[in-house]
């Protein structure tokens, strides 16, 4: 038996792929019947000093910010989080590219292009702290910064390249006003933090399944628009230290805490109330929406004597008419889509610039995971769903 000497590039493993012999269409940018294919999440690259220069004087020494001790030792200081001491990171090869793409929109189109990918739907990157403060005024003149330079940078290439406009919920007057306001400016939808008040786990805190956010959920039904949870907000996703820690804060303390609004919306009788909320979880993967919907209807059925409001569906039923989840490389999520009918329901992304995306070996990573799937289901998956979700126009060919 002869093993494979390991490769110097610790990137080369990303190249690898089975191919795609066999399928009708292809995720290769070279293809002349390529997929159409949206990104449901990538992110942004603010200029550093965005939020010192433009929020209101009041706040500027609030921000986050990185201080460094008189050991010179430099610190990432938020509110929400408790002080990181910041390591110094060498990157190389597609990595140092990684770390620097994404700031310049025709470079960002090139890239995608590069990539295969015709739209895509952007986050904050620097800007996932603005919800990292128990202040929510604060966190939502934060979102309002952002907000404005994305639609500055953004708005002339919205049909490619499409912002979603970032809501700090535990204000829920704030909210509302810049949920309406950049809903006017023509933003495809808004993002909320997974839980409304920053922080641990409170049963006294306000959360998404309580009557007053009523008025919040009327108010983006009125849009049209949809609403995303995206990974690491709503409390700290670093909350474990020492050996494993990196694993543990990405598995434990951000990835499996985006089930908590999904719940929160399928259980409460949200959906019932305002049929026409449609939502969405976001770089949380997908191998998990199988057992949520049904540890959710589990707990409906069998806590039938506590489990209130009555419904009149089940809690994964709503999720398959208003929920959709993205994921970049998620091979045992993919291998439930047929058995539990969630074809209309996940969304792929490349999550570029970020080191855990796919960019710019997307294709081979599509390969590598979707055999399994008929041509209709990638189809779906790989771009339809999101622009269906998100409301990009679909090329002429690609119009069903």
């Amino acid at each position: 038996m002869t093993t494979r000497a390991p490769s110097p590039d610790p990137n080369a493993w990303r190249s690898e792929t089975p191919g795609h012999a066999g399928w009708p269409r292809s995720a290769r940018p070279g293809d002349p019947n390529k997929y159409f294919v949206v990104s449901a999440d990538t992110h942004a690259n603010e200029p550093a000093g965005l939020w010192a220069e433009r929020i209101d004087a009041k706040y500027k020494k609030r921000i986050p910010r990185v201080e460094t001790d008189t050991h010179g030792v430099r610190w990432s200081v938020m509110e929400g989080f408790r002080p990181t001491k910041l390591r110094e990171s060498r990157f190389e090869g597609e990595d140092l590219i990684r770390s620097k793409a994404g700031a310049d929109p025709e470079q960002r189109l090139r890239d995608l292009a590069r990539d295969g990918v015709d739209a895509e739907v952007i986050f904050p990157n620097k800007g996932l702290s603005m919800w990292a403060t128990p202040d929510p005024v604060f966190s939502n003149a934060m979102c309002r910064v952002y907000n404005e330079w994305a639609w500055e940078i953004f708005a002339k290439y919205n049909h490619a390249l499409s912002p979603l406009a970032c809501v700090a919920t535990g204000d829920l007057d704030g909210a509302i006003a810049e949920i309406e306001r950049c809903a006017a400016l023509g933003f495809r939808g808004f993002t909320l933090p997974c839980k409304p008040d920053w922080g641990p786990h409170d049963p006294d805190c306000h959360n998404y399944n309580f009557p007053e956010f009523n008025r919040l959920w009327a108010c983006v039904q009125a849009t049209g628009k949809p609403i995303t949870f995206h990974v690491s907000t709503g409390r700290d996703p670093r909350a474990a230290r020492g050996e494993g820690g990196a694993v543990i804060n990405y598995v434990a303390h951000s990835l499996a805490p985006t089930i908590e609004p999904v719940v929160n919306l399928c259980a409460s009788g949200v959906l019932e109330r305002f049929p026409g909320i449609r939502f969405a979880t976001i770089e949380a993967g997908i191998g998990w929406v199988a057992w949520a919907l049904t540890a959710m209807d589990e707990g409906y059925r069998k806590h039938h004597m506590w489990a209130f409001p009555k419904l009149s569906a089940l809690p994964s039923e709503y999720f398959r008419r208003h929920g959709f989840a993205s994921f970049q490389e998620d091979a045992p999520g993919l291998d439930l889509v047929e058995k539990w009918g969630l074809e209309e329901c996940f969304m792929w992304a490349n999550d570029y610039p970020h080191h855990e995306g796919t960019w710019p070996h997307s294709p081979e990573a599509i390969e590598r995971t979707m055999g399994g799937l008929s041509d209709r289901q990638r189809a779906k998956i790989l771009g339809l769903n999101a622009a269906k979700l998100f409301g990009f126009e679909l090329p002429p060919e690609q119009r069903q």
